[in-house]
Order: structure tokens, then sequence, then C-alpha cells
């Protein structure tokens, strides 16, 4: 990695990041480079980039991700909906599980957002940041916006649009960062004065009575069941639904999924 270091612990990994005096570990770019299964995703998806034209990207972690599962039984099948709302519309996943806004930040520089420029970009990242790196709200907010300012820089000529954090069954504490760092973006970003940059929270297509909806959750069908992070498929169309009048718009296409 190119940039100064100083020593952490991330996730059981050794990381590194520029020093102390400089950005949150949120905000700094950090590969997963010693992954094997990352690295060969990150190799496999600047082919597919080259691979033909790219009007839609999306930006992620494992909840983007997901949408590439095509599996039995249905709870662990996201192909369907990938297809009903973004088959026709050359759009690139990448997602990638565990990443922080790090880590995404490392790709975002190294080549997985280069050479295209998309008509829209979704953005949808911050819940590893919640989990084993238990960062706080200032630099949850960082490391999003870093995120964002990034896509501006290399993709100026598209239009972002940027998630909200969504709901999970972890800890109060999650739950709480949550809360405080999707308020902090809607200050920042729902205003309409960061040019090319939308924000939506749609948390609450997961959610009964307030709280997250265990039934949403493709976690919570596991055996044994794990608290609710993951949206199943079902879940995945209501956040696709919610966004597609923004996104459609973006696209200059039709309404999909109906």
């Amino acid at each position: 990695m190119s940039i100064g270091r100083r020593a952490a612990v991330f996730g059981g990994i050794a990381l590194a990041a520029c020093p102390a005096e400089a950005a949150p570990l949120a905000a700094v770019p950090i590969d997963r480079l010693q992954t094997k299964w990352w690295r060969l995703k990150h190799e496999a998806k600047l082919r597919e980039k080259q691979a033909g034209p790219v009007d839609l990207v999306f930006l992620g972690d494992s909840i983007t991700e997901n949408y590439e599962k095509s599996a039995a039984p249905a709870i662990a099948d996201f192909r369907p909906v990938w297809q009903r709302f973004y088959g026709d519309r050359r759009a690139l996943n990448l997602g990638f599980a565990g990443d922080a806004t790090s880590h995404l930040l490392w790709r975002m520089m190294n080549g997985e957002i280069d050479g295209i420029s998309p008509k829209a970009v979704v953005i949808l990242i911050g819940a590893n940041n919640l989990g084993r790196a238990h960062w706080p709200t200032a630099d949850n907010v960082a490391g999003i916006a870093a995120v964002v300012a990034t896509a501006r820089q290399k993709l100026p000529k598209t239009q972002i649009l940027l998630l909200g954090i969504l709901p999970s069954v972890r800890s109060a504490w999650a739950s709480q960062t949550t809360a405080e760092v999707n308020a902090a973006l809607a200050k920042r970003y729902a205003t309409g004065h960061e040019a090319m940059v939308t924000y939506r929270d749609v948390g609450h297509v997961l959610e009964r009575g307030g709280l997250a909806d265990p039934a949403l959750f493709y976690d919570t069908n596991l055996s044994p069941p794990e608290p609710a992070l993951h949206p199943s498929p079902e879940g995945m169309a209501r956040i696709a639904a919610a966004i597609e009048p923004v996104l459609a718009g973006m696209m200059g296409d039709r309404r999909h999924g109906s």
C-alpha cells in the first residue's frame, strides 16, 4: 500500500494506516490483499469492468455482494431480485463481504472504478464499521464521506445515490450509532448542496414497529440463526423498490420492478 502507515488490528488482521494526526482509519484506504479470495475477487472485478460498457455501479459490502448469490433455498437466492431491477442496466456489482469503508476506499483507488463513466452509482457501506472495527459515529461519517468524495473525484459525470446504514439486530450501541451516522449523513447530503449526490435512508422498509424486522433478514433463517444484519431477498427487493424512483431518474430509463 502506498500510503503512510500506523499499525492497527481489524478483524484479526494486521492493518496499516496513515500517521496518528491524519484521518481516522475509517477514512483511510486499507487493502485486504493478504486474504486470497478478496485479492482474487478484486482482480476478477477489474476484468469484469473491462468486459463491456458499465452504466450502473453498486459499491458496498456483503449486503450488496449478496445480489450475486443464486442458490436454493429461496432465502439464499438473490439473483432474481438483481435481474428484475438491474439485469438490463449494464450494472456492475462491487460489493465485497466484510469490507469497511477503508477497504472500499482502497478498491476505489486501485482500479475498480477507473476507466468507466456510469450514469449512476449506488453506495451502501458502513455496516462493518460497526462490527469488529467498532468505530464511533464521527469516524464512520468521515469514512462514508471519503467514499463519496472519491466517487465524485473519479466519476465526475456520475450521479451518486448514497444510502444510509441499514438497521440490524446486533447491539444497542450498533443501533444507536446507525441512527447517529444516518442523521449526520442526512444533514450533510440531503440538503441538495452536494452536487451530484442524493441521500436516502430506506431502512424503514426493513422495520416493523420502528425496529428491524427479523423476518426480512437472511441471517435469522440460518441454522443456527444469527442476529439480523443481511436483508433477505424480500428485504433486498424492498430496498430496490424504495430507491427505484430516484435511480430511474438518474439512469434516464423506465422504473423497474413492477
